[in-house]
């Protein structure tokens, strides 16, 4: 079983406008939703969707969580939340001629917060516990190695660049996008060759694989049976948000099944794919994820 872990969870609120932005005008949205988001919890979205076991867990706090908590029913998503003083956070996202984000900084969360969560994921004995998206205030990257080192299941994160330096423990996996590549390595990913020689590298940090999510450059992944590098799919692309957390899915979904890196880089970027083509974090269907995965060219590099 898979177990991921959000310590900052958040509504997702993206809206989409029918104008440009410009100062001092009230703009009306055309359409909004709203939707449980934070990386881990996105990843179980697409587990479930994936056919794979999932609890998602981490901390909630308020109205917004008590939200959260109502969504991830409603959606079938299994879940168990520690409960914490203050408010989960909103994150918005506004889709018009262009893209902008407003991310809030979330809740301040004591270092007693992860005990109750490591008791949780104790609970329920997963084999996989994936970490992802940001810290809160109150925590350092001393609650992710805690996290790793608490149990004899294997760990994942996805978190930011300077998160990524920082930790100590061993991981077996690591999904940082381009930019924070190279934040963690500090090596050039202006290119796929680059790209791919600095996940390479970073295996050498303490990390069993490395998958680097490159936009519209696709993926590389570097791991012990070598190094690939799969195109991103051709579509119209609505909105990025959960593109990389979909892309983790995707392989460890794939990886849990068996399969070769190679095929699960496919199976990730394919996966990947099918969410950009929808506005927020919404589900879309996966069921013909076989064939698409077929059309995604993996290369060893």
């Amino acid at each position: 079983m898979i177990l991921t872990v959000t310590l900052n969870p958040a509504v997702d609120h993206t809206v989409t406008v029918d104008e440009a932005f410009t100062p001092d005008t009230v703009h009306r949205a055309g359409s909004a939703r709203y939707d449980a988001g934070g990386k881990g919890i996105n990843v179980s979205k697409y587990l479930v969707e994936l056919g794979r076991e999932t609890v998602a867990t981490g901390v909630l706090g308020g109205f917004l969580g008590e939200f959260v908590r109502e969504r991830l029913a409603a959606d079938g998503i299994p879940q168990d939340f520690v409960d914490i003083d203050g408010l989960t956070r909103l994150n918005t996202t506004v889709l018009g001629e262009e893209e902008y984000k407003v991310n809030q900084n979330g809740p301040t969360v004591g270092v007693e917060a992860i005990d109750a969560v490591i008791e949780t994921i104790e609970h329920h004995e997963p084999e996989l516990v994936v970490v992802a998206g940001s810290l809160p205030p109150g925590l350092t990257t001393d609650a992710i190695d805690a996290i790793s080192r608490a149990g004899d299941w294997q760990t994942v994160v996805d978190v930011g660049g300077a998160t990524l330096q920082s930790l100590d423990a061993n991981y077996a996996l690591c999904k940082p996008n381009r930019a924070e590549l190279a934040a963690a390595t500090e090596m050039p990913v202006g290119t796929v060759d680059e790209c791919a020689a600095a996940a390479e590298a970073f295996r050498e940090e303490g990390f069993e694989t490395v998958v680097a999510s490159l936009g519209s450059d696709g993926a590389v992944l570097a791991s012990s049976d070598g190094t690939y590098h799969a195109p991103a799919l051709d579509v119209d692309v609505v909105d990025t948000v959960g593109a990389g957390d979909a892309l983790l899915s995707g392989v460890l979904a794939a990886l849990d099944r068996g399969v070769s890196p190679r095929q699960a880089l496919g199976e990730g970027v394919a996966v990947a794919s099918k969410v950009v083509a929808v506005a927020g974090t919404s589900i879309p269907s996966l069921a013909d994820l076989p064939t698409d995965a077929e059309h995604v060219s993996v290369t060893v590099h």
